[in-house]
């Protein structure tokens, strides 16, 4: 299982679309070989077909796809966007904070929320993420 390790964190990263800041995030995991292509595009077509639903909290966004759509490892990525943008969620837009999601199976997919949530449930963890300035602030996390 690889959890927001130093090749799977970006931060400042600009964006002009929510589509844009899941390609982002998909792409570090498909960069370090944790999916196949067709799990960043099968991300998007999730969010174009059922919307926002993956915004959890004000701030934060956790996009993922089924593990048959080419998941290789467990894994999740995280991106901070420069800007929040709006990716559609009412209550909790604007998405500053995007955590890409890869589980080849249910269990993993809930170990790795669990791991996330347990992680985002504390206010000075989100602030730290939030002001990061790179991968040295976020493993101070761990």
């Amino acid at each position: 299982m690889k959890f927001l390790e130093a090749d799977l964190i970006k931060v400042d990263v600009v964006v002009e679309s929510a589509e844009e800041a899941i390609q982002e995030a998909g792409n570090l995991l498909l960069n370090a070989n944790l999916i196949e292509k067709d799990y960043v595009d099968a991300m998007i077509k999730s969010y174009r077909k059922n919307g926002a639903y993956f915004v959890l909290a004000p701030q934060i966004a956790i996009p993922h796809a089924r593990p048959e759509d080419g998941v290789n490892e467990a894994s999740v990525s995280f991106v901070k966007l420069k800007e929040p943008i709006n990716f559609g969620n009412e209550m909790n837009d604007p998405v500053q904070l995007v955590f890409g999601l890869g589980a080849s199976n249910s269990d993993e997919h809930l170990a790795l929320l669990r791991k996330l949530t347990t992680l985002l449930n504390n206010s000075n963890n989100v602030d730290v993420l939030r002001n990061a300035k790179g991968y040295e602030d976020i493993k101070k996390l761990f």
